[in-house]
């Protein structure tokens, strides 16, 4: 081993450190070796909280302690950090013998969300609600005429609930069948000022929602006489509170 020279200016700083690193007390108040256990645990309390935080679930001591080093104390410092977090945002709980991290209960309201799913329309749907929107008022009949098909009280009911559609009146004609027609809550979901500026049929071929060959017989009605049309005998309000649950009691089969 090399001797230090008494002489040597370097050698006599590192001893002058040495003597006064030994009187010095370790923490701010205390024995030496005070800071050392200080440091190591709160470098394990930052690792805990890493672990926590990155966990996709809760995690029990056993997992913790062994991700950390030997010498760190899971349980101490999950004790430690439960009350540290008691105040904050966020919490340190055990569930099940599991810990975790979340939010303080009184917090709960700043985290809800209240967002509206409208349900996805079938093709029968799709289909009705086209149909009633460009050639309003019309009848059941006429619907049914168009489509091919029979319409059932699911279809109109899923439409009623959207409140797309409503019951224009009845029609001046043997029987005296009630029309429908859209809502302004049509108009407003779909994005329109009026029902005039639905698409017409160069504007639906533009813009690649009808095949380029269509049947000679295929038509669509212009919707800018859709604002002129007259509205039908209107229903009272018990006839239009009761109609479109017991009108379709009968014909449910044939919708698709």
């Amino acid at each position: 081993m090399t001797e230090e020279r008494d002489d040597d200016p370097i050698a006599a700083a590192i001893k002058g450190l040495r003597r006064e690193a030994e009187k010095r007390p370790a923490g701010d108040a205390g024995p030496p070796g005070v800071r050392l256990a200080v440091d190591n645990a709160g470098e394990g309390a930052r690792m805990v909280e890493a672990l926590l935080f990155a966990a996709s679930e809760p995690l029990d001591v056993e997992t913790l302690s062994a991700r950390l080093p030997a010498d760190v104390d899971a349980a101490a410092i999950l004790a430690g950090l439960q009350a540290k977090y008691e105040e904050a945002g966020v919490n340190l709980v055990e569930v099940g013998g599991k810990w975790r991290f979340q939010t303080a209960p009184d917090l709960a309201g700043l985290l809800e969300e209240h967002r509206e799913e409208p349900r996805k329309l079938s093709n029968a749907a799709t289909e009705t609600l086209a149909i009633i929107a460009y050639h309003q008022p019309i009848t059941r009949a006429e619907i049914e005429e168009i489509r091919g098909v029979a319409v059932s009280k699911g279809t109109i009911d899923t439409l009623f609930e959207q409140k797309w559609i409503r019951l224009r009146g009845r029609r001046r004609s043997p029987g005296r069948p009630v029309t429908y027609g859209t809502t302004e809550h049509f108009l407003e979901y779909f994005g329109l000022a009026a029902i005039g500026d639905l698409p017409g049929l160069g504007d639906l071929k533009a813009a690649g929602l009808l095949s380029s060959r269509l049947p000679a017989h295929f038509d669509i009605p212009d919707p800018a006489r859709l604002d002129e049309a007259a509205e039908e005998d209107a229903l009272s309000d018990e006839e239009a509170a009761a109609f479109h649950l017991d009108f379709f009691e009968e014909g449910e089969e044939g919708d698709a």
